[in-house]
């Protein structure tokens, strides 16, 4: 009797020793499995994150030279009203601007 159940506290520990391996790899497939999922969302967000900061880099690059013969454009036709004003502003004192002067010119002061 006392080797029987020797042999039954051998056959306990192998079937549990077998039941806490299959645990102890269940537990590790698991994990990896996790760290798989983990890393492949972590990649798409990072995937996600550089096509919006492309979008936006594109853009801001469309803005600022796409536009860039339109705002030159601009730019000389808002200078050519500015000098067309400075002339007509000129000319239309430039008479009074001669006279004042001629008078200076003209006045002898003691």
């Amino acid at each position: 009797m006392g080797s029987s159940m020797r042999q039954g506290g051998i056959q306990q520990l192998l079937a549990a020793e077998q039941e806490a391996q299959h645990i102890v790899n269940a537990a590790r497939n698991e994990k990896m499995a996790r760290l798989k999922r983990a890393k492949e969302e972590a990649e798409k967000e990072v995937a996600e994150y550089r096509a919006h900061m492309e979008a936006q880099f594109q853009r801001k690059v469309v803005e600022s030279s796409g536009d860039s013969g339109a705002n030159v454009k601009r730019l000389e036709e808002e200078t050519d009203v500015k000098i067309e004003y400075l002339k007509s502003q000129a000319a239309s004192v430039s008479l009074d601007v001669v006279n004042m002067l001629l008078k200076h010119v003209t006045t002898v002061k003691n």
